[in-house]
Order: C-alpha cells, then structure tokens, then sequence
C-alpha cells in the first residue's frame, strides 16, 4: 500500500459517512455548527491515524467514536458546565463502559430518522435555493467549500459565505431539527426534490464556464436520490425523480464530443447511452407508478425522458405522447419553460408551424426575455420552416444570452450554418 492509500480511503470513507455522522451529531448537540465541526475533527483525527493504523474495519463507528470524543473534550474544555451542557455532557459520557457499543448502535437505529432530519434541516425553503444547494452539498455530499466553488464556477470565499450566512438564518429562524409531518412534509418534500434536481441540472447542463456538462453534480445528486428513495420508499415522488435523473444521466457520455463540444440529442450516438442507468431509471419510474405517483410533476418528466431512452431514433420517438404528457405537466407544474419545452414536443409531433405558433405566445413573457434557449428554438423552428435569415437572427441572440461558452459556440456555428442540414433542438 503507497503512502497515499489511506488518505484516498479517509476521502471516499468521508464521501459516505459524513451525513450520517453529522446527522447523529446533530442529534446529540443540537448544533448545526457543532456537529460539523465536531465530524471534520474525526476527520481531521482519521487523516493522521489511518495512513498508520490502517483503516478500521467499521470505519463509521470508528469516526462516531472520535468525534464524541471531541465533543467531550470541547465541553470540558471551555467549562460549558451550566445545566444544559452538563446534561450533554453526561449524555456524551453516559457514564458506562457499554456507551459506544450503545452509540454504535443508536447510530444504527436512528441512521434514517437523523439523515432525513438532515436534508430537511438542509433544504430548508427560508434559505434561498442556492444557499440550500450549497450546504446541502457540504453536509450530504461531504464536499470541501473548494470543491463546491469549484463545481459552480464561483469564487470559494463567496460559497463559503453562502454556507456561513445559511447556517446562521437556520439558527435565527429556529427551524427545528426535525422531519415535518402530515401535509407540511409533503410542502417541505418539494423543496427537497428541488434542490436535489437543481444539483443535478447544474451537472447535466452547466448554466456558465467552458463545460457543457459537469458529470460530478449529476453523481451526488443521483447519490442523494438514491438515500432519499431508500428512505422515503412510499413517496412516489422521491422515486419520479429518481427515475428521471437516472434516465437523463444515461445521455451523459453522449452528450459531448472528444473534443467537448455539445451534441444535440438528434445526433447523438445511443449505442454510447448507458444501458445500466436506463434499466434503473425505468425501474424507479415504475415504482413511483405503482406507488400511484403518475401524475406527479417529476414523474412526468421521467415518462418524457423514457420515450426518448426507448426509441432507437429520433425519427422513431413517440412525439404524440411526448406531447401528452407536456400537456400534463402543463397542468401539474405550470411554467414558461414547461410551456417552451411543450413547444417543441408539440413541433416534433405536429410540425414545426405549431411549435412555432405556441413559441410566439410565450416571446413577451418576462420569465423568458432573457433565456437564451427561447430565440434558440424559435432559430430551429424558422429554420425547418426555410426562414433561414430569420433563424440565423435568432441563433445570434440566443448565443449572445447563453453564458456557457460551449453553447454559444454551437449556437454561432448555427447562425454561421443556417444552409447547412439540421435537426431538432435538443432535449424535448
């Protein structure tokens, strides 16, 4: 084993770990601040052991084990003996030669009780969606603020800030640390599917940089869709979205060339789309059908990407239905980029005059004035209709809105290739 063996087990030990061990310690102190802190300093005590010592056969007790201890040191440290730090205190200690094997297994028992509380503490609606994407990626994800800033393409000391500024409005607005019941779960449970699916859009489809995609959000978001449907296995939701981030992250691979550059959906190579993901996306699909959950807004959207994951083509997909079910998901979660997206469906299955007509209808909508992908279908539409000077206006200002740098490339190609063959947008 090289000197680096071990530090590379800490790293994907803590990848696993974190949440769960924060999510005891939280338990415990009460503490969003404390307990993280309390979970680096086992860190911190596994970084300097394990490259010695090996790493432990059960390395999540082993990590509980040193970050109890750090608290006690803590408490006994600064004197924190009023009447509620001696009862942590003695809650810490408890006292008997049997206290971490009965930690241990307090941990085992209240693994998915503590992590819910968790992503609800985490996804809490006061805080902005970003502030709650961010410390949700460092408490669920068990990523450093370099990593998060690092993967949005923002300065570290501004995400740090976001996560400190987070963690205070969640002690001044006295959210509990708990997992809302009855219909507050079911408002609450929408946040957190927000901020799960909004990780992963990020990776499927980076808003800025010179990526197209960042295949490492799409990964801890389809981690943290899989703890979340292992623990709330009867909400057809969970498993709605799910199924469609699966589903979308087969296209991953395909979805860039050697060279980085995007491909649209009609040229890309399928036989590249992974198999293994779209049998697992078709599956959680299927659960959240059983579970009654057809109708639900991500479900939906899961049902839309698996018309495509089943067609061989572009020219064999099931456009009709596509656009039944956009006409569905109109319903459930009414939007000007459902109602864009709908747009095109209604163009591929209808023909581009009726893509076209619905595309108009949505031009003076402020949600939309600056969204580049509304003059990028409106070019692919006037395009296929052979109103080419058009779509070549209409290319140019949607790669002057896009912020990526790889989708304002393909956009200018098009506005510069307007006689040139083309093919649907992408994604419908």
């Amino acid at each position: 084993m090289t000197p680096r063996d071990p530090h590379r087990a800490v790293e994907a030990v803590w990848r696993i770990e974190a949440p769960r061990l924060i999510g005891a310690l939280m338990r415990i102190v009460r503490d969003l601040d404390l307990a993280e802190e309390f979970a680096q300093d086992a860190l911190v005590s596994a970084l300097e052991q394990w490259p010695q010592t090996g790493v432990p056969d059960n390395p999540g007790a082993w990590l509980m084990t040193a970050a109890r201890h750090r608290a006690i040191d803590r408490l006994r440290r600064h004197a924190l003996m009023q009447r509620k730090h001696a009862e942590l205190l003695h809650e810490l200690e408890d006292g008997d030669a049997d206290a971490s094997a009965r930690h241990e297994a307090a941990l085992d028992d209240a693994i998915g009780d503590d992590l819910l509380r968790l992503i609800f503490t985490a996804c809490h609606p006061v805080l902005s969606p970003e502030a709650r994407a961010a410390l949700t990626l460092r408490l669920l994800g068990g990523l450093t603020t370099e990593e998060i800033a690092r993967a949005y393409l923002a300065p570290e000391p501004t995400v740090a800030q976001r996560i400190v500024r987070a963690k205070r409005t969640l002690a001044e607005a006295g959210v509990p640390y708990e997992v809302p019941r009855g219909g507050a779960l079911q408002e609450r449970l929408g946040s957190v599917l927000e901020v799960v699916y909004l990780i992963f859009n990020e990776g499927y489809a980076a808003t800025s940089g010179e990526h197209w995609t960042r295949p490492a959000l799409c990964e801890e978001a389809l981690r943290l869709g899989r703890v979340l449907a292992g623990l709330m296995p009867r909400e057809p939701e969970v498993h709605g979205l799910l199924a469609l981030m699966e589903l979308q992250a087969s296209r991953l691979a395909a979805r860039v060339d050697a060279h980085g550059a995007p491909v649209l959906l009609a040229d890309q190579d399928r036989a590249r789309w992974d198999r293994d993901a779209i049998r697992r996306g078709l599956a959680a699909l299927e659960r959240a059908h059983r579970l009654g959950g057809e109708r639900g807004p991500y479900a939906l959207q899961a049902a839309i990407a698996a018309c495509h994951a089943r067609a061989a083509s572009t020219e064999t997909t099931d456009w009709t239905r596509i656009a039944a079910l956009y006409d569905a998901l109109a319903q459930a979660m009414p939007s000007p980029v459902v109602e864009l997206n709908r747009a095109v469906a209604y163009a591929m299955a209808f023909g581009p005059d009726a893509g076209l007509a619905r595309v108009d209808a949505l031009r003076d909508l402020p949600a939309l004035r600056h969204y580049h992908l509304l003059p990028g279908v409106r070019g692919d539409l006037l395009f296929r209709l052979g109103r080419r000077a058009e779509a070549r206006t209409e290319f140019e200002r949607a790669a002057a809105l896009a912020r990526n740098a790889r989708e304002r490339e393909l956009l200018l190609r098009r506005a510069a290739a307007c006689d040139a063959p083309t093919r649907a947008h992408d994604d419908a």
